[in-house]
């Protein structure tokens, strides 16, 4: 049953998607709102490939869509996003030109990299079959940046809020409710290098339902921002 939760995820994730793309295209100029539209969007594409993978067994170039989209691009769109929101657009910009960079050139590997057929589970999508197993060092550091910036970011925001003389709750616990959610989804990639696909596909679902949550709390809260780029726009 479990097996089939990434459908769900991918479901849940198109729905996010389309709200954070109206969003954003009522606001073009807003970079964190197109950041976190490609973000769930590609969040989706790594639930989708899991999801065909229950349904169809395991194909070469579904791993490697998922190993790209889930863990290279699982969260660090999402953090660009709270790039643009908690840095100076320069900043984020030149965060924006080493991000791509970087994961174009691990994509390269990852498409490159020979498979070892003996390692592949039927309906298992796993790093351990590259036979480069130095490829899957290129994640580390790509995860690492999603939690400073998108966990750490969300967590800083919460504090900011709290400390305000007004105390917006709202924002507070939209914030934190978007800080747990994006942390679940790396509790579970963990889970999978020790062979429990299982785990991350809970927190993927778990994960993802709090950040939209988060997200529409922000949405719906009426205090002042405390960001300029928020500050500036209606939607959030």
């Amino acid at each position: 049953m479990v097996d089939y939760l990434p459908i769900l995820s991918t479901l849940v994730a198109a729905a996010f998607t389309a709200t954070l793309w109206r969003h954003w295209s009522n606001n073009r100029s807003a970079r964190y709102l197109m950041w976190w539209t490609i973000g769930v969007g590609l969040f989706g594409l790594g639930t989708l490939t899991e999801a065909l993978t229950t349904l169809f067994g395991w194909h070469e170039w579904l791993f490697r869509s998922w190993y790209i989209a889930g863990a290279l691009l699982g969260g660090a769109p999402l953090a660009q996003g709270s790039v643009y929101l908690l840095a100076r657009k320069r900043t984020a910009d030149r965060l924006t030109i080493w991000l791509t960079t970087y994961v174009a050139i691990a994509a390269v590997f990852v498409i490159a990299v020979p498979v070892d057929a003996d390692a592949v589970v039927d309906d298992r999508l796993t790093g351990s079959v590259m036979e480069w197993g130095w490829v899957r060092l290129f994640s580390p550091l790509v995860n690492t940046y999603a939690l400073v910036f998108l966990v750490g970011g969300a967590i800083v925001s919460a504090w900011r809020y709290h400390k305000r003389p007004d105390r917006p709750h709202t924002r507070v616990r939209g914030n934190v409710l978007i800080a747990i959610g994006a942390l679940l989804p790396g509790i579970g990639g963990s889970f999978t290098r020790l062979g429990y696909v299982e785990v991350l596909y809970v927190t993927e679902l778990v994960g993802l339902s709090l950040i939209w949550l988060g997200y529409r709390a922000i949405v719906g809260d009426s205090a002042r921002s405390i960001y300029e780029p928020q500050r500036s726009l209606q939607t959030v």
